[in-house]
């Protein structure tokens, strides 16, 4: 069986259809939201209309909220704390929880699967899917993939609909 790939994908600065054109341009075929809180103020990416744009796309949605960043770490984020926020993460990781979904998602990968891994930010190193798919490559030796959906400058009902 050849070397699987983990994809990572972060929706800031895109819009849905852009995250699922470089989804389906990578052939994913589960969309692995690592996100503790599901929630966007960004039309297209709470977990309901999400969930149902992936499995139109004829792709498969798994929230893994236990993989996310708990609230304390998202306020050290807000706070400007980066560092600590890495701290609070790395420790979240080594809770039974974190420890269970970790699993489930290796065995996902292990699979063969072709799983990408959403969450918020755009550059993945400063992404705590960037930890996760760190812990993946080296339980399975899955190639990182970072995926980079096309900006979302203009939003569409303000493009001009002259051909250019």
């Amino acid at each position: 069986m050849a070397t699987p790939n983990i994809f990572t994908i972060g929706y800031e600065q895109s819009h849905p259809d852009a995250v699922l054109a470089a989804m389906k341009d990578a052939r994913v075929q589960v969309l692995a939201d690592v996100r503790a809180v599901a929630a966007s103020r960004k039309p297209g990416f709470s977990k309901r209309a999400l969930s149902a744009a992936i499995d139109e796309a004829g792709m498969g949605y798994l929230h893994l909220q236990k993989l996310g960043t708990p609230a304390e770490g998202r306020a050290a984020v807000r706070a400007g704390r980066v560092e600590a926020m890495w701290r609070i993460y790395d420790k979240h990781l080594q809770t039974h929880d974190a420890i269970e979904e970790m699993d489930a998602l290796i065995a996902l990968v292990q699979s063969g699967k072709r799983v990408c891994l959403l969450c918020f930010e755009r550059d993945p190193s400063h992404c705590h899917r960037s930890r996760i798919a760190q812990i993946v490559h080296k339980r399975t030796g899955a190639k990182v993939v970072d995926l980079m959906p096309e900006p979302w400058l203009t939003p569409p009902h303000k493009r001009s609909k002259k051909a250019h």
